[in-house]
């Protein structure tokens, strides 16, 4: 058996959202597996200081700071990565949004960006980068694409977020559909459904982490190497022979709910 089962050393990898929250520990956990890392976020600064003190850590990671809610920030995002790499072995589609509003006022923007970004934008974008992956991907080392969904899109949370846990649930179901299709050019497609990090996205976990604890099986909320290890072991050799599953990353919330 080789001893190298979580070694990324000499693959590239892009995370989306990658400058906060899961999207970081997801990065850092590369990193310290060896892996190049491009970032990628819509603000420029916060992406460029990230990238930055990630890479202070030994590593090479680098920012591409772009707007992906869009189609044109899509095709740039891949074209700034084809400018660089001639293959591209590990892709995150982590970038997300989300909108609480009460049913009787929840508007339609409250749709649109929430699905743009997080349901669209994963497909566009594995799409756009098609050729990188092929490039990178082999029966004997498959390229890989991770999904972050939530563990919202898995089952009911008490919270009006009508377009986040719709978008969730079909990113999962989506992840099933391209990994059909994608194994057949070898490259594997996963997905992760998170439960309580600490993250701008769930302040609740950030600010009241006692509290939400409280409310979770395991006692704790998620910390940063329990993120980084599921992404490491999706992205590595020791997840090359699962495809299309979500992997619930939740501490046992889910089945307590």
């Amino acid at each position: 058996m080789a001893l190298d089962l979580f070694s990324l050393h000499g693959r590239v990898a892009l995370v989306t959202g990658g400058s906060r929250g899961i999207g970081r520990m997801i990065a850092e956990g590369f990193l310290a597996q060896g892996a190049k890392v491009y970032i990628t976020a819509r603000k420029a600064a916060a992406c460029e200081a990230a990238a930055a003190e990630l890479s202070a850590g030994g590593g090479v990671c680098i920012a591409l700071p772009v707007d992906i809610s869009t189609q044109e920030g899509v095709r740039r995002l891949a074209d700034e990565i084809a400018a660089r790499e001639s293959r591209l072995d590990i892709l995150v589609n982590n970038a997300g949004a989300a909108w609480l509003e009460a049913f009787d006022t929840f508007p339609e923007k409250g749709w649109d960006k929430v699905v743009d970004l997080n349901l669209k934008t994963p497909f566009f974008l594995t799409q756009a980068l098609a050729g990188p992956l092929r490039a990178a991907a082999s029966a004997d080392r498959p390229a890989k694409v991770i999904n972050i969904a939530s563990i919202d899109g898995v089952s009911v949370n008490p919270m009006e977020t009508y377009s986040y846990a719709a978008s969730k649930g079909g990113l999962i179901h989506m992840t099933k559909r391209m990994a059909l299709r994608l194994i057949e050019d070898n490259i594997v497609v996963t997905a992760i459904a998170p439960g309580a990090f600490p993250s701008e996205m769930n302040t609740a976990a950030r600010d009241q982490e006692a509290e939400v604890a409280a409310r979770v099986p395991a006692r704790r909320i998620g910390r940063p190497e329990d993120m980084a290890g599921a992404a490491i072991y999706l992205a590595s050799r020791a997840g090359d022979y699962v495809v299309g599953s979500t992997l619930i990353v939740d501490g046992g919330v889910t089945y307590a709910r």
